[in-house]
């Protein structure tokens, strides 16, 4: 396909509705500072085949994840996708479907997006789940807001250390311009959130904790429901991992308020880091303080069964000073990816997935301490545990990755500045048992 810019005809034409004489006069306004002196320096056109050929060629230089062994996590993780969630999802109906304004010709998309929020619900144990988010930190930060606007005294929002490191940022410059503050709750001596730290803060609109969290500790959230009760706060829950609530029990079951968290797992590719996939969930009387939308299911005047937008907070739904949110959108298709995956995978597989998990990284943290790393946390943990790690292995990580295609683990140094020579490692349903034990073999 050829690119036809704009002619000398069309741009006379333009100027002489803007009343500029020339373009350098339309363009007067932009400071000279941003500005190019020496042009684009834009190579020479290239032939349909030639600019394939560079584009092929471009590409095999990145890394696949295919082609690599990725024992890495936080916050992004390799799953396998059935085959039938690509296949549903890149019909015609879905992929280029927006936001379904008329529901008398999306009720594909509707329905779709209704099974979405069901499953979420069920899977997080809560009331009502939003119709998706960008990704699980700007969902944790809408619910940080929600916090706040409805407290009637207090200004602050209690969010433990041990939450995804990004998503505390995201949070932060969401407050940033705002009278609202985030207050972090340190962690203990058991890569847990310090519940009496929690307990010794005032003025708190909202507590937030994760759980697995960062650590791939899983949090004691019954202790943090009950600290939050007696100081009248909304207990907020998030995770990174959606797949790991296949086994641990919902936030739901222990009195959360609100549940944000990332989708990624329920059938995305990794794709660089993104798109991501923002579950946002709550209680039934805190629906009308969701950002987003909600599909309903209805039925028409024939009595026929039929799926609508029931409520829809959205700037482009509703007049701006009145959404609960100007910043929030949806991931339409994310959220029909996942409905796929859930939807093929079931209940019981799921929890066999999530077993898998599990075990796979029991099995990968019992092969490393064997071969000379520390293990730094006792307790229950996911797919995701913290390691201690012999002298040299940041040498022998470099080579494993140019030798054996193998990415080991991810140093927590610069998140936590305490933690030199502690390594975050992740094993999900991916990872074979050679490329353990090859593993271990290598750093022993």
């Amino acid at each position: 396909m050829r690119y036809l810019p704009h002619t000398k005809q069309d741009i006379d034409q333009m100027l002489a509705v803007t009343g500029h004489t020339d373009l350098d006069q339309l363009f007067e306004i932009i400071p000279e500072s941003a500005k190019t002196k020496t042009g684009l320096n834009l190579p020479d056109a290239l032939s349909e085949w030639d600019l394939n050929a560079e584009m092929e060629e471009l590409a095999s230089q990145n890394a696949a994840c295919g082609s690599y062994t990725c024992l890495m996590g936080a916050g992004s993780y390799d799953h396998h996708i059935p085959a039938i969630v690509p296949y549903l999802i890149s019909r015609s109906e879905f992929m280029t479907a927006y936001t379904p304004y008329q529901p008398e010709v999306s009720q594909g998309t509707l329905q779709g997006i209704y099974e979405f929020q069901t499953m979420i619900t069920a899977l997080l144990g809560m009331d009502i789940a939003t119709a998706s988010h960008y990704d699980g930190g700007t969902a944790l930060a809408e619910c940080a807001l929600i916090a706040l606007h409805k407290s009637k005294k207090a200004n602050k929002i209690a969010v433990s250390s041990l939450v995804h490191p990004a998503h505390r940022q995201i949070m932060k410059t969401y407050l940033n311009p705002s009278e609202f503050e985030m207050v972090e709750i340190p962690a203990d001596k058991n890569g847990l959130t310090d519940v009496a730290a929690f307990k010794a803060m005032d003025g708190i609109a909202g507590v937030a904790i994760q759980s697995p969290n960062f650590f791939g500790k899983i949090e004691d959230l019954g202790s943090f429901k009950a600290c939050a009760d007696e100081k009248n706060c909304l207990f907020i829950t998030s995770f990174t991992e959606a797949l790991a609530h296949g086994l641990l029990k919902s936030p739901g079951s222990f009195g959360a308020d609100l549940v944000a968290g990332e989708g990624q797992s329920l059938g995305m590719t990794k794709s660089f880091g993104g798109p991501g996939l923002g579950l946002l969930a709550g209680t039934k009387k805190l629906m009308r303080n969701l950002p987003g939308r909600f599909v309903g299911k209805t039925t028409d005047s024939n009595g026929q069964s039929g799926y609508v937008l029931t409520l829809a907070t959205r700037e482009q739904h509703i007049r701006r000073e009145k959404a609960s949110s100007n910043i929030c959108s949806n991931n339409g298709l994310n959220a029909m990816t996942a409905a796929v995956y859930m939807a093929a995978a079931g209940k019981n597989g799921i929890r066999e997935i999530a077993r898998l998990n599990h075990d796979k990284a029991v099995y990968l943290k019992n092969a490393l301490v064997d071969a000379g790393f520390s293990s730094v946390y006792n307790g229950a943990f996911f797919n995701e545990f913290v390691l201690k790690a012999p002298a040299g292995f940041a040498a022998k990580r470099s080579e494993l990755a140019k030798k054996h295609n193998l990415y080991a683990g991810i140093p927590l140094e610069s998140y936590y500045p305490d933690m030199a020579d502690h390594y975050l490692f992740c094993a999900t349903e991916t990872v074979p048992r050679q490329a353990i034990d090859l593993l271990a073999k290598e750093v022993q």
